[in-house]
């Protein structure tokens, strides 16, 4: 697609400039964007001119003659038509240029919309009220204008951190018990005296001999088992909530007042 140009013209150079940085604000290159900051006084009374780092055909001069020159060259670059070219020249000679080099239609759609947006003027109206305004006065007439300033709230958000949960897992111990009944063993001997004749069964055991009788117990034993006896789940909820944002903006207002002119009694009275 063929690259496209759109002309913004502005009466002060701070409008110029201020649009120039929505343009870049809203995606816009800044190396698409020429701006010529000259002609008028804005409202800090001050002339400056400024242009991109690339040549720029509608910087500033100092003579007129130069810049309308210059203006018409570009503007006859731009417009096949004389009338549009003239039009355009006349009117830039009092105003500050911002020009943007846009690669596609919606950029240029988009630049134009801003450019509208933050001040650009009405190219046809202005030059129709030129022509009937002696031209050594059409500069005194811009700089009579006042420029009326609104500010605009733009609400966005951001992510914060607002709390949290911190698991921590340590080993506590804690005393336990538990009762056993436990069995032992005794061996008990006891001796009775006896008086009676031996028998064989007695006989047979009349020789040297020993017999062990052992003695037993029952004692505690203690085993230890892990078992996982509870588990912790971890996860997030989200919730969405409305908030209505509440601020004050400030708005430039300009009061007309009408001053009549003031009788001069004194000379009246002085006639009589």
């Amino acid at each position: 697609m063929k690259a496209q140009t759109v002309i913004g013209i502005f009466d002060y150079g701070v409008d110029a400039q201020m649009a120039a940085q929505q343009l870049m604000s809203n995606g816009i290159p800044e190396e698409k964007i020429d701006i010529a900051v000259r002609g008028a006084k804005d409202n800090r009374d001050t002339t400056a001119s400024t242009t991109a780092d690339r040549p720029n055909p509608t910087a500033s001069t100092t003579a007129n003659t130069n810049r309308t020159d210059n203006d018409s060259s570009f503007f006859g670059s731009l417009f096949g038509d004389n009338e549009d070219r003239n039009k355009y020249s006349e009117v830039a000679q009092h105003g500050s240029i911002v020009t943007v080099h846009a690669e596609t239609k919606d950029q240029a759609h988009r630049a134009a919309e801003l450019l509208d947006k933050f001040g650009a003027i009405d190219v046809d109206e202005r030059a129709e009220k030129y022509k009937s305004m002696p031209r050594e006065k059409r500069a005194q007439w811009i700089n009579s204008s006042i420029p009326v300033v609104q500010e605009e709230m733009k609400v966005g958000k951001r992510e914060v951190e607002t709390g949290g949960v911190r698991l921590r897992s340590r080993i506590i111990e804690k005393p336990v018990e538990e009762h056993l009944r436990l069995r032992e063993e005794h061996v008990r001997v006891e001796r009775n005296a006896v008086n009676r004749p031996a028998s064989e069964k007695d006989l047979a055991t009349f020789k040297d001999s020993s017999k062990e009788f052992i003695e037993h117990a029952e004692v505690p034993m203690v085993d230890k088992q892990a078992r996982v006896v509870e588990e912790v789940n971890i996860g997030k909820q989200t919730t969405t909530r409305d908030e209505t944002i509440r601020d004050t903006v400030k708005k430039q207002d300009v009061d007309i007042d009408k001053i009549n002119p003031k009788n001069d009694t004194t000379r009246d009275r002085d006639n009589k």
